[in-house]
């Protein structure tokens, strides 16, 4: 497979500006990951460690196999919302390896807000229970949860008996959860041990009810204390609730990485072999690649020759429809397609692209979208040359294409590009953003000026003269809401994407999750819905 050349300058004034733009918003990246990392006030804290207790992030890494990668999924997750407990919510998630296995790791953090559950840390595990199971991964759940957060019971309530049920269709399908309980796990949030396959109960802190002593003495008059309700003792040994007494947190985590050795994940698709063929480029250079300024136009193959093994790209119809490049190569030693926007999606791109789908899936590769585009191109040609029919197809064979898909915002998703493209709302298994991506209906410009005609046009039809500077004052509140709500940081918050990453990390994260979907078998579409011609 031939290897991508670079035409890239380093030393020239556009490479360091955008290095320099990049470089700004991956400090305030930064910012936000350090702000999702507290774990709570020092008081609390404080008391955690008198108690002897391990923090949600020391769990997780001491059940991690030594030295392995974690790769941390939604961390901002309601970072912008009002009212929510902060980025990332009460509990930390990702994908590692233990005992040898990639496992989806939940990660209760007891020392903020109590492990309280609020709107986005629902809305977290539900995204994170989609993938757990798409994926058929095995689970570790770190428990030590006060359970819902009663202020959001409205927002809660009604969505978040969906883990439960995910526990239990995720146990049907053959894949194990294993809980450890550290501490609280009460009410709802008794469920989670309850449903699990494999539950481990900490000695002398466990504390498993669906009501607590309060509740119960109101409810029956009856007066009992934690451990009589639900401690870890008695739950091993009369209810049955809980199938391992630890006697410490090591002992718990000790079990549960036993468990994992004989829990089955069936054989991996695809191992690839031990050495890979590195780029030929430093994946540094990507920030002065890509610009932070999305309506700066880059080619898509300075980047792709930045992640792929040995650089190499085996481009598909690469003089055809040149703003969609398509093509095969590795990452990681795992085979992968990619279609990536090198501007507007002209009819050609999208017939390209679709033609591209279903040959990935004739060869089992799975996909990943790398979007770049302000949607499909508009105007009286190309109408009468069929974009509309032409972009259906598109999104006939991403919507019926059945091999795994992974999605990457390197820049602007406007409009049905971002569903042509498979955007969210068509289910990728893994959407990643750069922090300089853009998501939305359109630019915010675009937004405001056709905000403008309308409205000039409705003040002409009543009759009614039209207000310049009432409109100017519009026009920029418009555009300063738009720029917010498309941005990087509004999208992740909204759990629209399931993280923001470093562009120089690319690869690394997209290694791990193609490791993932390569753990199961691939089989792309038989078939796709009717192609209007």
């Amino acid at each position: 497979m031939q290897s991508l050349t670079s035409k890239i300058n380093p030393n020239s004034q556009q490479f360091k500006d955008n290095y320099e733009g990049m470089y700004k918003l991956l400090e305030k990246l930064e910012k936000h990951l350090a702000e999702s990392r507290f774990q709570g006030k020092e008081k609390h804290i404080n008391r955690a460690r008198k108690r002897g207790k391990m923090l949600a992030r020391e769990r997780l890494e001491l059940v991690l196999d030594k030295d392995s990668p974690f790769l941390e999924l939604l961390p901002l997750a309601g970072m912008q919302k009002k009212g929510s407990f902060g980025a990332g919510g009460t509990n930390v998630s990702g994908i590692g390896i233990v005992s040898g296995k990639l496992c989806m790791i939940n990660s209760n953090v007891g020392t903020r807000k109590g492990g309280s559950v609020d709107a986005a840390t629902t809305f977290k595990a539900l995204r994170i229970g989609e993938i757990t199971l798409e994926n058929r991964l095995p689970t570790i759940n770190l428990v030590e949860s006060g359970g819902a957060n009663l202020p959001d019971q409205d927002k809660i309530f009604n969505y978040g008996g969906e883990s439960f049920r995910q526990i239990t269709r995720r146990s049907k399908a053959g894949l194990t959860t294993i809980s450890i309980v550290f501490g609280n796990a009460t009410a709802g949030g008794a469920y989670v041990p309850g449903m699990s396959d494999f539950s481990i109960f900490q000695k002398n802190a466990a504390k498993v009810f669906l009501a607590g002593p309060p509740l119960v003495k109101m409810a029956t008059n009856e007066v009992a204390t934690d451990e009589e309700l639900g401690g870890a003792e008695m739950h091993s040994r009369v209810s049955g609730v809980s199938d391992y007494l630890a006697e410490d947190e090591r002992d718990g985590i000790r079990i549960a990485r036993e468990l994992m050795e004989i829990v089955d994940t069936g054989t991996p698709h695809l191992v690839p072999p031990i050495e890979v063929k590195e780029p030929l480029y430093n994946a540094d250079e990507i920030l002065g690649v890509v610009p932070p300024n999305i309506k700066t136009p880059f080619d898509a193959r300075e980047l792709i020759m930045r992640i792929m093994d040995g650089s190499e790209f085996s481009e598909f119809k690469a003089e055809y429809g040149n703003t969609m490049v398509t093509g095969w190569g590795k990452i990681h030693g795992y085979p992968v397609g990619i279609l990536a926007n090198n501007g507007v999606i002209f009819s050609e791109s999208a017939n390209k692209a679709t033609q591209f789908i279903q040959l990935s899936n004739k060869n089992n590769i799975p996909l990943l979208f790398m979007h770049n585009t302000t949607g499909y191109m508009v105007g009286k040609a190309y109408e009468e040359g069929g974009i509309i029919k032409n972009g259906a197809k598109l999104i006939n064979a991403v919507s019926n294409s059945e091999v795994p898909h992974l999605t990457l915002l390197i820049g602007s998703s406007y409009g049905a590009g971002n569903y042509g493209m498979n955007g969210r709302s068509y289910h990728p298994r893994f959407l990643f953003s750069y922090p300089n991506s853009k998501v939305g209906v359109m630019g915010s410009e675009q937004l405001a000026g056709v905000m403008e005609i309308i409205q000039r046009a409705a003040a002409k039809k009543s009759g009614i003269p039209y207000n310049e500077e009432q409109a100017e004052m519009l026009k920029a509140m418009l555009i300063a809401e738009a720029e917010k709500k498309s941005s990087a940081w509004y999208a992740t918050s909204e759990l629209w994407d399931d993280g923001i990453l470093d562009p120089r990390e690319t690869r690394n994260y997209l290694g791990i999750v193609l490791a993932v979907v390569y753990s199961q078998p691939i089989k792309g579409a038989d078939g796709y819905g009717v192609f209007r011609m």
